[in-house]
């Protein structure tokens, strides 16, 4: 196949570098799912974030359900209308992926939903709705926050048949600890003689959060550094989890997300692993120059890792294999950070499913 061939640089990457490098969609928007599809994408994603920013721009499509379901379901609460309307537009996107994940046996295919943020540290709650959006779609993915709670229930829901995508995570330290909870859950099926052969976990470092928490800390702690090197933070710890994956073999594949520049696509390419991206940053690399190659082995800057190092103690806890301990997660900078805003978010989409309960009077 020529390059004139190819019907998009995202098109291009994963035929260029079959089996191997995938991208999903950073969205369970039908429409955006379905122009990432035609370009190769084997995977999507969704979280109240996401189906927030789905109704805000297409609840034309979903006011009409959103009514309905509150009309049949006389007793529900908002927060039962919100996670109804959660895992229907899953439910709905992931039978999009049904024949990437029939081709592919179940490793590929598949529609990560997000547990309920406000778990973050309850084992308990994660496991059970983990269990239960199992039970969506054959093709789901559960997303299980990174945290000492979720840790565990990562470990359980594998052990329980859930694919599990570790969300909220941020490090080396964290990523060596969803594949050794996976690791465990996997032995323990497999000592029962129960099938592992078509889950497929996976574990997302939030690579742009990474570059993001270190501004703010240098903007806090008067921290000069060369700005480019902040650009390259959560490259470096990416590609140093990666290399732990390989070595130790691992089950488990790295998830890169949250795009910040063109390195968080284009320094993963050739690498066994998924990138998430947004539609935006799908047009942006589509659009760009930047050439589709293997980029996974070429090692960021030393010097950029010896500077980060130095001055971030956040940049060491995450890029060293022993930097924190899973006691320490909870408390992590982007960690905190990012659950604050997944809850925020959630709290937003209740609000929009309250209006259409219990609409404004005044307005």
């Amino acid at each position: 196949m020529t390059s004139q061939e190819y019907k998009s640089k995202l098109h291009e990457m994963v035929v260029k570098f079959p089996g191997t490098t995938d991208f999903w969609n950073d969205s369970c928007s039908m429409k955006e799912l379905k122009d990432a599809v035609d370009q190769g994408a084997v995977g999507a994603t969704s979280n109240p974030v996401i189906v927030g920013q789905v109704l805000k721009k297409e609840m034309t499509d979903w006011a009409g359900r959103i009514d309905q379901l509150i009309k049949e379901n006389p007793e529900a609460t908002e927060v039962d209308i919100t996670w109804k309307v959660n895992e229907e537009m899953a439910a709905k996107a992931a039978k999009l992926l049904e024949p990437a994940f029939t081709h592919y046996k179940g490793k590929k295919g598949r529609l990560s939903i997000q547990t309920n943020p406000k778990n973050w540290r309850n084992t308990k709650a994660l496991v059970e709705q983990a269990v239960h959006f199992n039970t969506l779609a054959p093709n789901m993915q559960v997303k299980i926050p990174v945290t000492k709670a979720g840790v565990a229930a990562i470990e359980e829901a594998t052990y329980q048949g859930v694919s599990i995508n570790a969300t909220v995570c941020f490090s080396v330290p964290q990523a060596i600890a969803v594949a050794e909870a996976v690791e465990r859950g996997l032995k323990r099926r497999e000592a029962e003689k129960k099938g592992v052969a078509e889950m497929s976990p996976v574990c997302t470092i939030m690579v742009g959060r990474v570059d993001d928490w270190l501004k703010v800390v240098a903007n806090k702690e008067n921290i000069i550094t060369d700005p480019s090197y902040l650009e390259w933070a959560g490259v470096a710890v990416m590609k140093k989890a990666y290399k732990v994956y390989k070595d130790r073999r691992y089950r488990t594949r790295l998830l890169a997300a949250a795009c910040r520049n063109h390195f968080h696509w284009s320094e993963f390419i050739g690498a066994d692993m998924v990138i998430t991206i947004t539609a935006q940053w799908q047009n942006r690399y589509n659009d760009s120059d930047v050439e589709v190659a293997s980029r996974i082995y070429h090692p960021v800057d030393q010097r950029a890792i010896d500077e980060l190092t130095k001055k971030f103690k956040d940049f060491k806890r995450a890029y060293d294999e022993d930097g924190m301990k899973v006691e320490e997660f909870d408390s992590f900078g982007p960690n905190v950070r990012t659950l604050r805003g997944f809850i925020k978010g959630y709290e937003e989409l209740m609000g929009m499913i309250r209006d259409r309960m219990l609409p404004d009077p005044d307005k």
